[in-house]
């Protein structure tokens, strides 16, 4: 079968389009042959050595598609069941997945909103429901709120019904976020994120701000924090936020500082289906859009990173094996 991998910690360049045997599966493995195959910046972290693998190593942390071949001993899955699933290897046509960590997939969910929505939605849902439970009436900052993650989590705060802020790199993004539901947007690269929250919420700030971005946005989103506010950093888009002496959370108003994982808040089978379960019924119920941005042959993956890295996709990106 057709994989992508990549052959050493590296740039885009070290993807490379290899034919590798298709698996067979083992006591409680299931064999999932794709439909589809989300993109994620985890991707791109593991690729660059930043979080670090074992290399050569085939990519990707989610797809969705059909079971194909059960081993022995699995009674959650039988062939012909549409699944989805996080783990490791989801560059390929199919992968082997232990069948406690797969979910089944609804009907009425398409592959291609799965793969696109499960890593990022089921993030969106720990870190709104679980890490910070977003409450009515709260004032959240999201940052990248044209990307991904971001789309998911403006409007699944909009459903708890929080006022959510925005921050978003460009003016053709700040028209996608607002067409999520953001109520206000922050150019990023060209206003003072911090005086601007502050402008907005009456010199007060945010109760929570979610920063994917790092380096780039540490001292503004802690800048933008009311007190006893939350600082949730899940990604480093820019590079890791850097290190800080704990009292200045003290002397900025008694802040607290996460720097959470989805797989911390999905150990179990049964957080796992929980997590899904909340994040299909969302998308079901039509108060989640996933934005499929933009879809590439899974044999063009190494161009899939490179817009990716650029910041030039929005919303969510698929590849199609």
């Amino acid at each position: 079968m057709l994989a992508v991998r990549a052959r050493q910690a590296g740039g885009p360049e070290v993807l490379e389009v290899v034919d590798i045997p298709t698996p067979v599966p083992a006591e409680g493995q299931i064999l999932v042959r794709h439909v589809a195959i989300g993109l994620n910046f985890i991707d791109t972290y593991q690729r660059s050595g930043l979080y670090p693998i074992k290399f050569p190593a085939v990519l990707g942390q989610e797809a969705a598609g059909v079971v194909e071949a059960v081993g022995g001993g699995v009674n959650r899955f039988a062939v012909g069941d549409r699944v989805a699933y996080l783990g490791s290897g989801a560059y390929a046509e199919a992968q082997i997945v232990a069948a406690d960590r797969a979910v089944r997939l609804p009907e009425a969910i398409p592959f291609q909103i799965a793969a696109a929505a499960l890593l990022k939605g089921m993030t969106a849902e720990f870190l709104l429901r679980r890490c910070h439970p977003v409450k009515s009436g709260e004032t959240v900052l999201v940052h990248a709120a044209a990307g991904g993650v971001g789309t998911i989590l403006v409007q699944w705060a909009k459903a708890r019904s929080a006022r959510v802020i925005g921050a978003v790199g460009s003016v053709e993004k700040a028209a996608l976020a607002r067409s999520f539901g953001c109520d206000e947007v922050i150019l990023s690269r060209d206003e003072d994120v911090a005086a601007r929250v502050r402008e907005l919420t009456g010199g007060e700030g945010v109760q929570v701000a979610y920063d994917s971005v790092g380096k780039d946005t540490f001292e503004g989103t802690l800048a933008s924090l009311a007190r006893r506010g939350v600082f949730v950093s899940f990604g480093n888009a820019s590079g890791p936020v850097p290190a800080f002496e704990p009292l200045r959370l003290s002397r900025a108003g008694s802040l607290f500082f996460t720097r959470p994982t989805l797989f911390d808040y999905i150990a179990t089978t049964e957080e796992l289906d929980a997590s899904a379960a909340a994040l299909f019924e969302m998308i079901g119920a039509g108060k989640i859009r996933i934005e499929i941005g933009q879809t590439f042959p899974l044999s063009e993956a190494r161009r899939a990173h490179e817009a990716l890295e650029g910041r030039a996709t929005t919303g969510a990106s698929v590849l199609i094996p």
